[in-house]
Parts: structure tokens; sequence; C-alpha cells
């Protein structure tokens, strides 16, 4: 059985929309206030009131974790106005592919801009937080789940830059973990698969009537299945710390 958050603070980026907005409903309904991260403060407002309408804590904070400044208000916001910080889901991340060949560096750019330096200025932010909870929480230990992808762990044709931020992403968490898991701050990595999310939508559309194809006969994931496999995670007793989860549609092959 799944240990309720009661008591804690949870920080999700890219709440606006997809895994992100599923992940915060997930946690608020297990007890956490949640602060939530995205550049769309409507979709977080609209976020938030559902959340408070279902009797949860919301503090809405729009920014562009892209800037280092901007990453490290929103992380003393959260601990100042919410009391502490125990759990940081680093979600927010662009999916932009194609071939290296001509490929617009501006897609390359925004990529490391959000999938790595965002979440590193997060994360480095966070850490002090983090591991004054795991000593003040009745729970004893503190999360930091790291979203990658598929593509952090397979390398496809047509995705190398892509592939180069969830690498990234992957090495960075295996490291970090190897330093604070013995101060009980439990780092994982989530690599989903194909989840019907506005993800894809963000490609060119030469690249995305691709991506349609390759999925067309595919039932994909839905952000709650992510949402839940987090939410799995970040319960666990205070001795089990899950490293990392791969998790794909059943129909997907690789």
């Amino acid at each position: 059985m799944a240990e309720r958050l009661d008591g804690t603070v949870a920080l999700v980026t890219g709440a606006s929309s997809g895994i992100g907005a599923a992940t915060a409903l997930e946690l608020s309904g297990l007890g956490a206030s949640v602060a939530l991260v995205a550049r769309r403060s409507e979709r977080l407002e609209e976020l938030a009131t559902k959340i408070r309408g279902q009797g949860g804590r919301a503090l809405v904070l729009p920014a562009d974790i892209t800037d280092e400044p901007q990453a490290r208000e929103v992380v003393e916001r959260t601990a100042a106005e919410l009391g502490r910080l125990d759990t940081l889901i680093n979600n927010a991340g662009v999916m932009l592919l194609g071939p290296v060949e001509d490929a617009p560096l501006t897609e390359w750019q925004r990529m490391i801009n959000i999938n790595v330096l965002g979440l590193l200025y997060c994360t480095h932010a966070a850490l002090p937080h983090l591991l004054d909870a795991v000593s003040t929480s009745p729970r004893r230990v503190a999360d930091l789940v790291n979203i990658s992808s598929v593509a952090g762990r397979i390398v496809r044709s047509g995705s190398a830059a892509y592939n180069a931020t969830k690498h990234a992403v992957g090495a960075f968490s295996e490291a970090l973990r190897q330093e604070v898991t013995t101060r009980y701050l439990r780092v994982s990595v989530v690599e989903p698969g194909a989840v019907d999310t506005e993800l894809a939508g963000h490609n060119r559309p030469e690249i995305l009537a691709g991506l349609t194809e390759r999925f067309v006969h595919q039932e994909r994931m839905e952000a709650t299945d992510i949402a839940e496999t987090i939410s799995f995670i970040v319960t666990r007793p205070r001795r089990v710390a899950v490293n990392e989860v791969l998790v794909r549609p059943t129909e997907q092959e690789r």
C-alpha cells in the first residue's frame, strides 16, 4: 500500500499540461501540497483551482526555468510559502526531432536549455531544501524525480540531439544519486515511451507527420499512467529507492 504524503511539499515543473499536470493532481491526492511551475500562468491557475476544489493546497509559480534566477526563485518561494520542500519533479521538457544535417540549431539550443539546464538549475537550488527535509519530515526521506525518456536509453536515427539531452539526464541523475543516497535523498529517473500529450506537437510539420504515422496504429499511454508511476516511486518506504523506471506502451517495440 502506498504511503500518504500528508505534511509534505512537492514542486512540479512543466505543470501546465500533460505529465506535469497529472503528477501534480496525483501527489495532491496523496496529501502533498504542490507548487506548480510553468510558463503558462493561465493553465496553472486552472490546475490550482481544480486541486483546491478537491481539498488540496496549490501554489502557482509562473516561470521560465531556463533562466537560472527564475529557477532558483520558484524553489525559494516554494520553501518560503509552503514551508518546506520534500519532493522535486523535474518534468519540464521539449522534444524536437529531425536529422542532424541541416537541423535548425535553435531547436538544439532550446532542448539543451529546457531538458538539461533547466533541470540542473532547479536541482541545484532544491538540494539544500530536500536534504533538510530528510531530518524534519516524519517520513525521514526526500525525493528527486527526473523525467527522461526512452530516448535516454535507446538511440534512434533522427533523434540525435534529443537523445543527447535525455542521456545527459540519466548520467546526471545517477552521479547525483551516488552523492546523496546515503543521506536518504532518493534520486529517480523515469523514462516514458510514447505518451498522449502535447510534447510531439512542438515539432516541424514534416517531423510531426512522421511521428503521427509511426504511432497511428498503436495505443499510446496517458499522462496519468506516468503520474501513477511517479507516485509509486515517491511513496515507497524509506528503505526502498526506485532508481530507474522504463515504461512504454505495450505495443511499442523500441
